[in-house]
């Protein structure tokens, strides 16, 4: 009843439309509870706006704890030709040939690539920190077991497979995360963060050889496994991603990016950069010895220079990409390299003028690895980086397994003339 005197009092107070009384004949209740209704619904949440990279802040912690893993990875790794003079000048694993040590060198880096896909879905499942914890484990393993090595297949599991599956978890899990922190200054950042490489490099060519001539080539596998997991544990600790803010797609694989004919023509230019650059880097030592007559420790001090001509070089190459396009800096820099292996390698018969060579050559070999990422953003798109650089890994591991091996052989079928391998090196870097 009183339902319908409010419905009478209703009626009289205005003249309802037909629409109006057709809608209460229909659904009475309904009519009641629409209000209550409206004031329960939850307003539809607006679109995330786009994430907005900080351009510094936390990310210069992330490029420092980078640098120093690229230093303890990619650095301690440029010793290897350091490591090869010393295996090519002794008797250390009986039967092994030039070839075999050269293959030693080159899987330490092919497989560092090989294993970027899982490398990837691991940082998708379990997180760039855990990524990273990971690398440190295997390079660690990898350094503490070459040390008591006897046998030349040991050192192919050890300083080759097992070091880079190491190296491949630390760059995989930290190669993306500082082009996540800037945008105007993205170059620059990863630019300092790749000069890591050539500081490790300079201090480790130096240490490697002469912890070998003073203590043994055992000893000096354990103290570099001692440093590289006190200082790779304490980076990965620092480091922090973006991936939740940027919507990264941590996909192993992504076929459509074959589809993009810029992508491609990065996939090349890598390729054809890693052929001379991997000869570069562990030929130094050798030819210093065997092709002009320097002792050990000149050999070393060669192959320290080149490192420190890479970090002096790739911070202000990183710098000026910004301004003048990354794509740009990269191709003239390698293109120098390779001008550089013509005109002056090839004629360099003392040891001032290999320094000089070692140096101005580091400062622009291996731009790449200094601006692939921040142009591969730039190319694809900061979402897609992770996929893109999991297949730029894959299609490298050929160069960087061959190449030095390449160089060695045609340095045998010459009689030891590095002549070859020095047109080659020059070429290879000149085809882009």
């Amino acid at each position: 009843m009183a339902a319908l005197r409010v419905s009478g009092d209703a009626s009289r107070t205005r003249d309802p439309s037909p629409a109006t009384v057709s809608e209460k004949n229909e659904d009475p209740e309904k009519n009641l509870d629409e209000p209550q209704r409206h004031l329960d619904e939850p307003e539809q949440p607006s679109a995330p706006p786009a994430d907005v990279p900080p351009d510094g802040g936390y990310g210069w912690v992330c490029c420092a704890a980078t640098f120093w893993i690229n230093a303890h990875t990619w650095g301690l790794n440029s010793s290897y030709g350091v490591f090869l003079a010393h295996y090519l000048s002794n008797n250390v694993f009986p039967g092994a040939t030039r070839l075999d040590f050269a293959f030693v060198g080159g899987l330490s880096i092919s497989q560092a690539l090989f294993v970027s896909p899982l490398a990837t879905i691991t940082t998708r499942r379990f997180g760039t920190r855990v990524t990273l914890l990971v690398g440190v484990f295997f390079e660690t393993l990898s350094l503490i077991g070459a040390s008591f090595a006897k046998e030349i297949w040991q050192l192919f599991l050890s300083q080759g497979v097992c070091f880079g599956w190491g190296m491949g978890f630390l760059f995989v899990g930290s190669v993306g995360v500082v082009p996540q922190w800037f945008s105007t200054r993205r170059s620059f950042a990863n630019g300092i963060a790749a000069s890591g490489s050539g500081l490790g490099g300079l201090m480790y060519s130096l240490a490697t050889n002469a912890m070998i001539q003073r203590i043994s080539l055992g000893w000096a596998f354990r103290i570099l496994g001692i440093c590289s997991f006190a200082v790779n544990t304490i980076c990965a600790l620092l480091v922090k991603d973006r991936n939740k803010k940027i919507g990264s797609s941590q996909l192993a694989f992504d076929y459509r990016l074959f589809r993009r004919p810029e992508f491609l023509l990065l996939m090349g230019f890598g390729f054809l950069s890693m052929l001379g650059y991997i000869v570069l880097l562990f030929s130094l030592p050798n030819y210093a010895q065997s092709g002009i007559g320097l002792s050990a420790h000149q050999g070393s001090v060669i192959g320290a220079v080149l490192n420190l001509g890479q970090a002096l070089g790739r911070p202000p190459i990183g710098y000026f990409s910004d301004n003048v396009g990354r794509m740009n800096m990269a191709a003239t820099m390698t293109f120098l390299a390779g001008l550089f292996s013509l005109v002056i390698w090839i004629f360099a018969k003392t040891y001032g003028v290999m320094i000089f060579f070692a140096l101005v050559v580091g400062m622009v070999a291996g731009t790449y690895w200094a601006v692939v990422a921040p142009v591969t953003t730039e190319a694809i798109g900061i979402a897609d980086l992770p996929s893109a650089l999991s297949i730029t890994w894959i299609v490298l591991v050929l160069p960087t397994t061959f190449s030095e091996a390449i160089a060695l052989q045609i340095t045998a079928s010459n009689n030891g003339n590095y002549l070859g391998a020095q047109i080659f090196t020059g070429f290879i870097q000149n085809m882009k």
